[in-house]
């Protein structure tokens, strides 16, 4: 029995098939399992211009192999173009948006499965943790990777071109050469080059099981990419016949792997964030801690940008994500009896690949040489952060600082003063009340960290925020401090020049103020006034949740 029977079955349903006919149903497709094809397209970003050939190919796949395959849109944020902007404030509810438009669909229409094909950021958290709420066979369809831009025999990214105004301020380079790099950092279809968060993101997904095997790292433009898309539906009528759904994947062994291989492959920190959603809607006991937990474990054996030295089609190429998790499995890092969505386990998907990475490239590393011996993502505690926060610590020289605190109650306030000149080393700069509350949308901090970066203060000043960091930004830089500023966190009782320590290696995020003094700030504190009190903003800051434990909006904590 179909789950679709309910639109299609019965006499009773004679006006529901005549609908249904309208949009091109036989006599003979009614026994067919209905799919949903969400799509992501839009010509808003790079990131999904290219996802309507995508998703046609896969409508026209699954038509063949035996499904009734039914479009549907969903909405995108780019980040890369909201990136500094109150647009950026929409990119994380975006999440939700893609969430509920799925879900909308999905089960407005009684679909038997659903085809997501993402490219930016949020799509692809979006879409699972539709599927993880309705718990129906499903695929993810990553739109792919943008190829790097080329620029005097270097490789670009989008991450180059924001990099590039802190070091036009700093005068390393001039307006000519800015506009060379911005001409030539994005050269076509794909999502961000590097191991930023969309990659990051395709990659954990692949991992889980819910896309298909090197899917995570094809370039957008590709071939190979087109074919996979294809092949993604075939699966999924094989899914639905098999009756394997999201929720068979979705283990605490499976979010155990995707923090592994997000760890190995140095990613972005906003995986911590759409994990904790993804298994909270799942049901899986998953917590900041476990995060912390691996990373002790799992080395960084991936040299990619933004911190290293390649891009995602330079990893696509010396083996993708199943050469990462063939490392890890031989290593007994790696729960090998996960299920994917094709039926098969982890090790038997597996069993073809080397047990070493090619020869002839240091992308991958072997784990007997890693580029850092432990991972990257790192979750700092103390009195500035008591629910955690994470830190992203790929790159740092110096993973310990004790400077005076630089606050500033907007990212806009805090980019002008490194514009400026006005940060100097050994500041700690705070830029807080941009949380999931305060922001409201917790703005992703892209543009003052690559001006930091791009000044020659990347290793010399450490960046703390309620808010959240690109997959693009490394340097000393904490993000996802909770409690936020907005519901009377510590971070919002932080004074200029106050002394904060912020220690990688000891995992501490602490404000050297004593406590008799905190509790004085603290009885003078007030709530601050909605930014927001209408439209999608005001209801997202009403409903969501803590950053520690995912940002979610259909949770009450």
């Amino acid at each position: 029995m179909l789950r679709s029977d309910a639109v299609t079955k019965g006499i009773q349903r004679s006006p529901n098939r005549a609908m249904l006919r309208a949009v091109g149903f036989g006599d003979s497709d009614f026994g067919k399992p209905i799919l949903g094809i969400a799509n992501g397209y839009s010509t808003i970003t790079p990131c999904n211009v290219g996802l309507n050939d995508l998703a046609k190919r896969a409508e026209e796949a699954a038509r063949q192999a035996g499904g009734m395959p039914q479009m549907f849109g969903t909405i995108t944020v780019s980040d890369g173009i909201s990136m500094g902007t109150e647009g950026m404030k929409y990119s994380l509810v975006s999440r939700e948006v893609i969430a509920d438009a799925i879900e909308t669909a999905c089960n407005g229409q009684s679909m038997d499965g659903v085809l997501a094909v993402g490219g930016c950021d949020k799509n692809m958290p979006g879409a699972m943790l539709a599927m993880a709420r309705m718990n129906i066979p499903s695929v993810f369809v990553y739109g792919g990777t943008i190829k790097p831009g080329k620029l005097g025999g270097c490789d670009l990214t989008v991450v180059s071109a924001f990099e590039a105004v802190g070091q036009l301020t700093s005068g390393k380079i001039d307006e000519e050469q800015l506009t060379a790099v911005e001409k030539n950092a994005c050269p076509g279809a794909g999502s961000c080059g590097g191991m930023f968060t969309a990659n990051t993101m395709s990659a954990a997904i692949e991992t889980i099981g819910l896309s298909l095997p090197y899917s995570s790292t094809m370039a957008a433009e590709d071939e190979e990419k087109a074919d996979s898309a294809a092949r993604s539906a075939e699966v999924l009528v094989e899914a639905v016949k098999a009756n394997i759904r999201p929720l068979d994947l979705l283990t605490k062994e499976a979010f155990e792997n995707a923090i592994s291989v997000i760890m190995a492959v140095g990613g972005s920190t906003n995986a911590v964030l759409h994990l904790l959603a993804i298994a909270r809607t799942a049901g899986v006991d998953l917590s900041i801690d476990d995060f912390e937990r691996i990373r002790q474990r799992v080395p960084v054996i991936c040299d990619l940008k933004p911190s290293g030295r390649y891009v995602t089609v330079d990893l696509h190429n010396a083996g993708g994500i199943p050469q990462v998790m063939k490392l890890l499995l031989d290593a007994g890092l790696l729960h090998g009896d996960c299920r994917t969505v094709e039926g098969k386990s982890l090790e038997e998907l597996l069993a073809d690949v080397p047990s070493e990475p090619p020869s002839g490239q240091d992308v991958i590393r072997p784990l007997s040489n890693p580029l850092y011996a432990k991972g990257h993502l790192a979750i700092l505690k103390g009195n500035l952060a008591s629910e955690g926060s994470v830190a992203k610590i790929s790159g740092v020289k110096t993973p310990v600082l004790t400077g005076p605190a630089r606050v500033f109650e907007s990212e806009e306030d805090c980019l002008a003063a490194i514009l400026d000149k006005k940060i100097k080393a050994g500041d700690v700069v705070v830029v807080r009340n941009e949380g999931p509350v305060g922001g409201p949308g917790m703005r992703e901090m892209l543009a003052p960290t690559s001006a930091i970066v791009g000044q020659g203060l990347g290793d010399k000043v450490a960046l703390i925020t309620d808010g959240r960091f690109s997959g693009g930004t490394y340097g000393l830089v904490v993000g996802h401090v909770a409690p936020e500023a907005a519901v009377g966190g510590t971070i919002g009782l932080v004074q200029e020049g106050d002394s904060i320590t912020v220690d990688a290696d000891q995992l501490l995020l602490q404000l050297n103020v004593d406590e008799a003094e905190l509790d004085r700030r603290r009885a003078g504190w007030s709530k601050p006034e909605p930014r927001y009190r209408n439209g999608i903003l005001g209801k997202y800051a009403r409903l969501v949740s803590s950053s520690s434990r995912g940002a979610t909006t259909d949770h009450a904590d």
